[in-house]
């Protein structure tokens, strides 16, 4: 889900990519819709927008946005992170180079609010499933096939808060076709409120990802 008063911010941050065959999909779960995207909405055939009436959490919110999609592959992006411009460029890059690739995943660093400041680079290993099963190393930029991602049927709403480290966990384990690519292509945003800061502040999510390893 995209929040409303993210979504200028994240969707001139789409439109600005070197690569443009992309589309937006965002299901919003607010209690009432914002008049004030229809127009941008409207003016770009590459959103796909759904207001969903209610909140479904953060898994069933996903998922309505997932019933969207129709490209070849899958990104997952947060609202209130933010992508370099050549993101999708790398992305679309490694799929041409790896053809029968099912998972990407890239490298990425913090960035301090709205002040651009970037810190704390996350240059991540290849492929490991012992280390993946230790923690969720990948987190952020996770890009899956299509099909692998409707054979895993989405997102499950009892690992709330380790929604994406059971998904990540679910599609390694039905492919073997995963590239890494060692570049800074996400930056995950820091305020009070985010794990970026500090992980004590979602302490379901410990638990969560404790069951994704167990299940």
């Amino acid at each position: 889900m995209m929040e409303k008063k993210n979504f200028l911010k994240n969707w001139m941050m789409v439109i600005d990519q070197t690569y443009s065959n992309w589309e937006l999909c965002l299901a919003d779960g607010s209690p009432e819709q914002n008049k004030k995207l229809e127009p941008i909405i409207k003016k770009d055939k590459r959103i796909k927008y759904k207001f969903l009436n209610e909140n479904k959490g953060i898994p069933g919110n996903t998922n309505e946005a997932l019933k969207l999609a129709t490209g070849d592959f899958v990104a997952l992006l947060d609202h209130d992170d933010t992508l370099p411009k050549f993101c999708l460029y790398e992305v679309v890059k490694a799929i041409n180079e790896n053809p029968d690739v099912e998972f990407i995943y890239t490298d990425e660093d913090k960035i301090i609010g709205d002040t651009g400041v970037r810190k704390e680079p996350y240059f991540k290993p290849d492929f490991s499933p012992d280390t993946l099963r230790a923690n969720n190393y990948i987190t952020h930029f996770s890009v899956f096939k299509k099909t692998l991602m409707d054979k895993l049927e989405g997102f499950r709403d009892n690992y709330n808060g380790a929604q994406d480290y059971d998904i990540i966990l679910r599609a390694t384990e039905n492919t073997k076709n995963i590239v890494h690519i060692p570049k800074i292509l996400y930056h995950w945003r820091v305020h009070e409120k985010s794990t970026a800061m500090a992980a004590s502040t979602k302490p379901y999510a410990y638990e969560s990802g404790q069951r994704a390893i167990l299940h």
